[in-house]
């Protein structure tokens, strides 16, 4: 019997190996990949999905941080003119390198905790050229990324990826599907970046200093929250009502606030 080289998950990677069979079939369908397409998958660990994607006779790239895992990939892997591996940070990796159309790169992932939110963020600059997102991330920030407005879980995340994306919670996962058991059950969840923005903002740093401003104390008003930016008469003026929550607001709300801030920021020019 030969000796498998066995990898342990790491702590400091947030590692935690998906093996259920049932589990990785159910997420290959979702993402349904076809042949020619461009896929990119982030933290391929020991290639669970891997394998899946590669045998849709898509385009794969795999980013993959530990150098430990980067043998395993390449002895599985290597064989397969489809198959491009890098070594290194999906937080700093420039997606814009791989030369995709616009509106190509299907994205795939399951995403350690410390990292998915930022790393969302990350791929969002990078919209334009995405087609799809499909991550395996904990149930919990599923639930924020495909809240609506007036529950506890709607607020930056929910507003600021919604703002580009329809989001869409497939199904969740239990913690048994994974090798070793996380203490917490994840989600998979599909991320596709909008044609056209549904409620674009004349400035989406403006929007993003809105959002971060009024869920940085998210029991108080808005005219409470929003006071070092915006008067109570120009919240009024925006058409929203000073003195809800900021967890009651839709994203349409949160764009009029930050398009008002705009107009109180670009002086006219001087004649």
């Amino acid at each position: 019997m030969t000796e498998h080289y066995q990898h342990r998950a790491r702590k400091r990677f947030g590692q935690n190996f998906l093996h259920d069979a049932g589990v990785i079939h159910r997420i290959l369908r979702a993402i349904h990949a076809k042949p020619g397409e461009r896929l990119l998958e982030i933290g391929p660990g020991q290639g669970a999905l891997t394998e899946g994607l590669l045998s849709s006779g898509g385009m794969l790239d795999v980013v993959e941080l530990d150098l430990d895992l980067i043998p395993i990939l390449k002895g599985k892997f290597d064989s397969n003119p489809n198959f491009t591996l890098h070594q290194g940070d999906a937080l700093k990796f420039d997606f814009t390198s791989l030369n995709p159309a616009p509106n190509s790169l299907r994205v795939v992932g399951n995403l350690p905790y410390n990292i998915s939110t930022p790393l969302i963020f990350h791929l969002l600059e990078n919209a334009s050229l995405i087609r799809d997102m499909h991550f395996m991330l904990q149930k919990e920030v599923v639930e924020r990324l495909a809240a609506t407005p007036g529950g506890g879980d709607w607020g930056r995340l929910s507003i600021m990826v919604q703002y580009h994306c329809a989001v869409e919670h497939l199904f969740n996962v239990g913690s048994g599907a994974f090798n070793p058991a996380p203490k917490v059950d994840s989600a998979i969840v599909r991320l596709v970046p909008h044609a056209t923005l549904p409620h674009p903002a004349k400035d989406q740093r403006l929007l993003e200093r809105v959002v971060r401003e009024a869920f940085n104390q998210r029991r108080k008003t808005l005219r409470n929250t929003l006071k070092a930016l915006l008067s109570g008469e120009a919240i009024e003026a925006a058409g929203v009502d000073g003195s809800l929550r900021p967890e009651q607001l839709d994203l349409a709300a949160f764009v009029r606030l930050a398009d008002k801030l705009h107009e109180q920021t670009t002086v006219a020019p001087a004649h």
